[in-house]
């Protein structure tokens, strides 16, 4: 019999022994490090994919009702302990599985993709120690230990990002994205500590799938007038998700960790990080959504869900259109398709968010993966240009970014495996109808926005399903604009003439990845869809996630109508994307075909909508400002004021001390003494050795002292 709950504590083990190996022992020998990194991992993956399976053979109410569970004592608490243990239930379940697929594919690629770097070793090392971090968050059984990995996710995201951090760009990105998470991770910290004060316990099972604890935090009124304990604490901890899942306002960092190495951005986009913070708010829904069933609408939390994640998708999905650099363009897609699972959440699509959450993390390491093989080339040829044209890597290298739409063109025959895989993962993401998992988990999501907003009447379903629609048509858009200027026409430059496809250690993940990118969504399919619907055995994911909550979940029946909306949305936006840009471009110097929008729209959308100068007016300045005050005023004229006169005046106090020593303690005894050594110098004299003066001496003093008696006492 296999002891599943063992299994469970050993999945984020390995990877972690991984990186205490690596840093201790093999990180001079890049093949031993990397050998290391993957074996560790696919030793995780056995386990994980044992325990995942079992799962799937228990099943979901089963598993839900009885899950698998393991727990040890860790801290006492008086008369208690906090416990840290592992939980599997058919949440987990899925989670794992996605996590553990996509971060085999990355680590593999990885070794392709970093070949030659100096800091090989490093880079194995930290993406081990991130791996344990989303594996170990994934099992916890409490937000506490949830929160221990969430952390080690921050850290490793801010190490990897900035992992080439001799470039000023790539260190103030891991800055950048380390302070603003640390915004929603405090917000997070108070809301888990404002739960355990009210509750006694972290426990997801004492908590979520107790009605009675619910039912208390719904009826208790919290410090926040007009809030109920369980609205307070289910905003606080949206608010780490807001930071960790890069939604607005704090969606500004994700953009700008691109700097890191491509595996990395492939791992906090898909594997890690971002699906992190989407991952707690499905977790916590239970108590998110506490208070639902009393009527009333939405609850609080699912209201800033709602509002947040739609226009959070629509605000991307706008800045996604007007990107050149080919991996921003995906950094703001993944703004854009997690505030869709966010938005969800808020219209109460519990299943079609975990759904979304699971297809995107493969056909997103996909296209991430993609883009990586396409740098790797254009960095290849654009050297093999320079050496061709008679050029070294030297001073007369011009400028060139690997990175840049512009720079591209005509890969598709230059790179075929890379442009196949990357065009399956491009129509996910953009819905293509059918044959694409992005299709059934995204329409998902906007049937459950439709039956809220127009049959439900639900003024927040209205306004999420349009702007959720509005993306929709945008995503399909710049990801033909991004298809079309990275892979069709005439090559542009040299470096993609000369662009060779990637080894088989990176293309053979693409493959593998796009298998997913099709195949995840069919899990998915509605039961009455016809033929695929009963083909596929009647949506077993809806009914395997959805008995998480221990509850029936009702199953929408299929509406025509928000699906053909979907397949119009998608197909106009693809061929809107190709009419625009097919053949449109013919140098890197061409102007973008939409740069003569009206009132400047394009230049807003590229420059982001200037939320980073925003920030810099009201926070950055502000801050430095501050920070200087304190430099020159506080510490330079008051800290250090007051330093340098406490310093003057015991110099000062110890002059006098020294004067008062010499002439007090020191000069007094000396001069006594030097009185009596003089005294006895003087009368040293009278030491003749002789008899007869000492009679003499005598008969003096004699004479002396009898006339000192007759005169004083006669």
């Amino acid at each position: 019999m296999v002891n599943l709950e063992l299994l469970t504590w050993l999945v984020p083990l390995f990877p972690v022994l991984a990186f205490a190996v690596i840093v201790l022992f093999t990180n001079r020998w890049k093949r031993l490090s990397h050998t290391v990194a993957i074996g560790f991992l696919l030793v995780s993956f056995v386990l994980g994919m044992i325990v995942v399976f079992s799962a799937f053979r228990i099943g979901g109410e089963e598993l839900a009702q009885h899950p698998i569970v393991s727990a040890v004592d860790w801290m006492p608490t008086g008369e208690s302990f906090l416990r840290f243990g592992v939980l599997v239930d058919p949440l987990t379940a899925v989670t794992l599985f996605f996590v553990l697929m996509t971060l085999v594919a990355i680590f593999v690629y990885s070794v392709g993709y970093m070949r030659g770097d100096p800091r090989y070793s490093r880079f194995f090392a930290l993406i081990s120690l991130f791996a344990t971090g989303m594996l170990g968050l994934v099992v916890s059984d409490n937000l506490l230990m949830l929160f221990l990995f969430w952390e080690i996710m921050g850290f490793c995201s801010y190490a990897l990002i900035g992992f080439w951090f001799e470039k000023p760009s790539a260190h103030r990105a891991g800055v950048k994205a380390f302070i603003t998470t640390r915004v929603g991770d405090v917000l997070m910290l108070l809301g888990i500590a404002y739960l355990y004060a009210l509750t006694g316990t972290l426990n997801f099972r004492e908590i979520l799938n107790d009605p009675a604890v619910l039912k208390r935090l719904v009826e208790m009124s919290s410090p926040i007038a007009g809030l109920s304990a369980a609205a307070l604490v289910g905003l606080l901890l949206f608010g780490g998700t807001v930071g960790k899942s890069a939604q607005f306002p704090l969606h500004v960092w994700l953009p700008d960790a691109m700097e890191g190495p491509t595996p990395v951005s492939a791992l906090i986009h898909a594997a890690t990080m971002v699906s992190a913070g989407v991952y707690l708010v499905i977790r916590t829904f239970p108590l998110l959504s506490a208070g639902l069933e009393h009527g009333g609408g939405a609850t609080p939390a699912m209201w800033a869900m709602g509002l947040i994640g739609a226009f959070t998708a629509f605000l991307a999905a706008t800045m996604a259109v007007a990107q050149f650099d080919i991996k921003r363009v995906l950094a703001y897609s993944t703004i854009s398709q997690l505030g869709y699972m966010i938005a969800a959440l808020g219209v109460g699509a519990y299943v079609a968010a975990a759904f979304h959450l699971i297809t995107h993390a493969f056909f997103k390491a996909l296209l991430f993966l993609g883009s990586g093989s396409v740098i790797h080339a254009m960095e290849h040829g654009h050297h093999h240009a320079m050496e061709h044209a008679g050029h070294g890597h030297g001073e007369h290298e011009e400028p060139f970014d690997p990175n840049d739409m512009r720079n591209m063109g005509g890969l598709r025959e230059k790179m075929p495996i890379t442009f196949w895989t990357f065009t399956i993962g491009g129509l996910a993401l953009a819905g293509f109808p059918l044959v694409t998992a992005g299709f059934w988990s995204k329409d998902e999501i906007l049937a459950e926005a439709f039956h809220a907003a127009f049959e439900k009447g639900e003024p927040l379903g209205l306004f999420v399903y349009l702007l959720l629609a509005l993306a929709a048509l945008l995503t399909a858009f710049y990801t033909m604009r991004q298809i079309t200027m990275t892979f069709l026409g005439e090559p542009r430059t040299e470096a993609a003439r000369h662009a060779p496809e990637s080894d088989w250690t990176m293309t053979v993940p693409l493959i593998f990845l796009s298998i997913f990118a099709v195949g995840a969504g069919f899990v998915g399919v509605p039961a009455d869809f016809p033929i695929l619907g009963p083909l596929l055995g009647g949506n077993p994911l809806h009914e395997f996630v959805g008995a998480t909550l221990m509850t029936h979940l009702e199953t929408l029946p299929l509406n025509w109508l928000p699906v053909l909306i979907s397949v119009l949305f998608a197909l106009g936006g693809l061929w809107l994307g190709y009419r625009a840009y097919e053949g449109k471009l013919r140098s890197p110097e061409t102007p973008d075909p939409l740069s003569n929008l009206p009132l400047g729209l394009f230049t807003h959308m590229h420059r982001r909508w200037y939320f980073d100068e925003l920030y810099d007016v009201l926070f950055v300045r502000p801050a430095k400002g501050i920070a200087f005050f304190i430099a020159r005023i506080v510490d330079r004229g008051i800290i250090d004021g007051i330093l340098h006169f406490t310093a003057r005046t015991s110099l000062i106090l110890a002059e006098a001390t020294r004067v008062f020593d010499r002439v007090v303690p020191n000069g007094i005894p000396i001069a006594v003494a030097e009185g009596i050594k003089g005294f006895g110098r003087s009368f040293r004299t009278i030491q003749t050795g002789q008899v007869q003066n000492y009679l003499l001496l005598a008969l003096v003093n004699a004479l002396v002292l009898a006339v000192v008696y007759l005169v004083l006492f006669q």
